[in-house]
């Protein structure tokens, strides 16, 4: 089986490179570092996507609308994490690729320290302040004021106190899983994640089904399976070998010696990611203004709008894969001093990104009813959740676009326009457009505007940026020759 996979790639390379897709020596860099990345990011998605079905089944809409506003939260720590190693993944590959391992090795420490120091006060809030953090999304007039509202509020703060401990833990997974990355190892995360995302989903079920615990077993089952992950890949991260299933330690481990502050790193750290976090927030952060207006049409509707986010996150695993392949591609090229190999890498990623996600969305538009179906039982909430299945999955192929050309950027440590993009996609058009539905005739029909404007304007920008190629200018303060004057 291992012998096959190499061919197999490398025929499909060839096809490509005839499309004019991707060349067939970038490909299989590329499918080495995507492939495991986009079956982890896939594992990660479906344990939220299958809580949400199970929550469904066992608990109906007053649950699934409730795990979707505390979902909501979950985001919000998700991208803080993305946008914290995103910095990490930056500085490891460009390190990494320019031979300065013990450089590199200081950066995942220093990344840890921040990670630390962000995850404690977030889950201080979730466990004394879940009732509250909730209730936001039932002020002012809507459908939630009356007995099933108050019911998806609390089971959206149930989820909240239960899955606290589990912010520190998905913080410092991220940063394992990007350093990981980062050095071209894609597949020791894989397993560790995908194992996890497994082992989330059959404690989940335990407790919803077997011992019947609703929105409580969903977040119990995350906070368990997310701390398992942080103990294995720990165990990699300062330096134990696995010496199983072709699992590899980190090559720039976390070291005694390395545990110390390094303010010029806390500092490129810093600058890199929080450009990133804010792009990532203004992502995370967009989805409770749409969550509100989708609120005042009632649970039925928070749950179909639920159900089109969870489906296009798991389409959006796919980017999991080719926008960390960019990033670091790219950035190993750059710290290599190869400005044009990183150009054409990025370039070939965002065109097979955009054929992927096309084939992918074809593929769920078709099947978009019986796919809502899983999680809804009605035959009028499936149709409503179906058209939200739909819609998703035509705006996943803008998100397509933005993760591989903002993966790009990000490997060149430009990330503060790409932070612009987002804002404007989200907050210039797709929020203002979704509020038309509370005023105007659109109605529900607006929120189906909001998620393509939230995904193509993005998309859009950041394609453009990376074809101005002003990324290239940006990355040489961040290459390790910077730190001897050399250009």
């Amino acid at each position: 089986m291992t012998g096959r996979r190499p061919a197999v790639v490398a025929r499909v390379g060839r096809a490509l490179e005839r499309l004019g897709i991707i060349s067939a020596d970038r490909f299989g860099p590329t499918a080495d570092l995507a492939g495991p990345r986009i079956v982890t990011g896939f594992a990660i998605m479906s344990k939220q996507t299958a809580d949400l079905a199970m929550v469904g089944m066992a608990v109906g809409t007053a649950g699934t609308a409730g795990l979707a506003f505390a979902l909501a939260y979950w985001e919000i720590v998700v991208m803080i994490g993305l946008g914290l190693a995103g910095g990490t993944v930056s500085l490891v590959s460009q390190n990494f690729g320019g031979e300065e391992d013990e450089r590199a090795s200081l950066v995942v420490t220093q990344s840890v320290f921040l990670a630390v120091a962000v995850a404690l006060p977030i889950a201080a809030a979730f466990a004394l302040a879940a009732e509250s953090l909730v209730g936001l999304f039932a002020l002012g007039p809507g459908a939630l004021e009356g007995e099933g509202g108050a019911a998806a509020i609390g089971h959206g703060a149930t989820y909240l106190v239960f899955v606290a401990p589990a912010v520190l833990f998905e913080l410092l997974n991220l940063i394992a899983s990007r350093t990981y990355t980062g050095v071209g190892d894609t597949f020791t995360e894989m397993v560790i994640r995908a194992g996890g995302a497994v082992l989330n989903v059959i404690i989940s079920a335990v407790l919803i089904f077997g011992v019947g615990m609703g929105v409580a077993g969903a977040a119990i089952g995350t906070t368990v399976s997310t701390g398992v992950v942080t103990i294995v890949l720990a165990w990699g991260m300062v330096g134990r070998s696995y010496g199983v299933l072709g699992m590899e330690p980190s090559p720039v481990p976390i070291t005694r010696a390395g545990l110390r502050l390094e303010p010029g790193l806390l500092r490129q750290i810093a600058e890199i990611s929080t450009p990133e976090i804010g792009r990532r927030l203004a992502q995370g952060i967009a989805v409770f203004p749409l969550l509100w207006i989708a609120a005042t049409f009632g649970p039925v509707i928070v749950t179909a709008f639920e159900v089109g986010r969870r489906v296009r996150s798991l389409i959006n695993s796919v980017n999991w894969g080719l926008s960390l392949a960019a990033s670091s591609l790219v950035g190993q090229q750059l710290g290599a001093n190869d400005e044009a190999e990183a150009g054409a890498y990025g370039a070939a990623i965002i065109r097979l990104s955009t054929v992927v996600y096309t084939g992918l969305a074809v593929l769920v538009v078709v099947f978009a009813e019986p796919i809502a179906s899983l999680f809804v039982g009605d035959p009028a909430e499936v149709a409503q959740a179906g058209a939200f299945v739909a819609v998703a999955a035509v705006s996943s192929v803008g998100f397509g676009i933005d993760g591989a050309a903002a993966g790009a950027l990000l490997g060149a440590g430009d990330t503060r326009l790409p932070f612009v993009a987002s804002l404007v996609g989200r907050y210039v058009f797709a929020i203002p457009v979704a509020a038309l539905g509370l005023v105007t005739p659109l109605g529900v029909a607006a929120l189906y505007l909001a998620f393509l404007l939230e995904a193509y304007v993005p998309g859009g920008i950041n394609y453009w940026l990376f074809r101005r190629g002003r990324w290239k200018a940006v990355s040489r303060r961040y290459r390790p020759s910077a730190e001897s004057g050399t250009d």
